[in-house]
């Protein structure tokens, strides 16, 4: 190896050796990288999804929601969701999206980026993408999920996409609430004390 290619710590236990001062190489940080996390494979863009979707096993299953500060009733749902087919897509609202569902000029509270890392490290989620507008509907139309799946709060006929996932031949399915948690709850209840 030339000069020019060694590493810190090589170079520093050459520069020691000549002087045969090496207890002083406990003193230097460990320069030990790190593999990146297996569950950031699991992130995707929305141009990308189509592509990560002909890879997935089929039944594939979409579900979608902010997903802001991550709670027993969220983990509950999405484990549920899975369980329905072989492979679960996770569609997040983006920052703006989030903002304009109304829950606070606050919210989300954690980014897109964090919410979307969060989810992914999850053994639930297959892929985990994420929308601008204010509904899936074209992710929804561009990966046709055989299962279209939302948590109790909505009524089937109300979820978007419904009716083209049915149009299919899919099913639509929404998931009663196990744990009645709540994020807006949770904020609130941590502002108040």
């Amino acid at each position: 190896m030339d000069r020019g290619r060694r590493s810190p710590v090589m170079a520093i236990t050459l520069y020691c050796s000549q002087f045969r001062h090496f207890p002083l190489l406990r003193f230097i940080p460990s320069m030990t990288t790190y593999a990146r996390p297996l569950f950031e494979a699991k992130r995707c863009s929305p141009a990308e999804l189509n592509q990560r979707v002909r890879n997935l096993e089929r039944p594939l299953v979409f579900t979608n929601g902010v997903f802001d500060i991550l709670h027993r009733g969220h983990v509950t749902y999405l484990d549920q969701a899975r369980a329905q087919g072989a492979s679960l897509i996770v569609a997040l609202n983006g920052d703006a999206s989030a903002r304009r569902l109304g829950k606070g000029e606050d919210r989300p509270i954690n980014p897109l980026a964090d919410r979307m890392a969060v989810i992914a490290a999850l053994e639930a989620a297959s892929v985990v993408t994420w929308f601008d507008e204010d509904t899936p509907l074209a992710l929804i139309l561009s990966c046709k999920p055989d299962i279209l799946v939302k948590g109790g709060d909505w009524k089937q006929e109300s979820i978007v996409g419904a009716t083209d996932v049915r149009g299919w031949g899919g099913s639509v399915l929404s998931i009663p609430f196990e744990h009645e948690r709540s994020t807006t709850a949770l904020v609130e209840r941590i502002r108040r004390n």
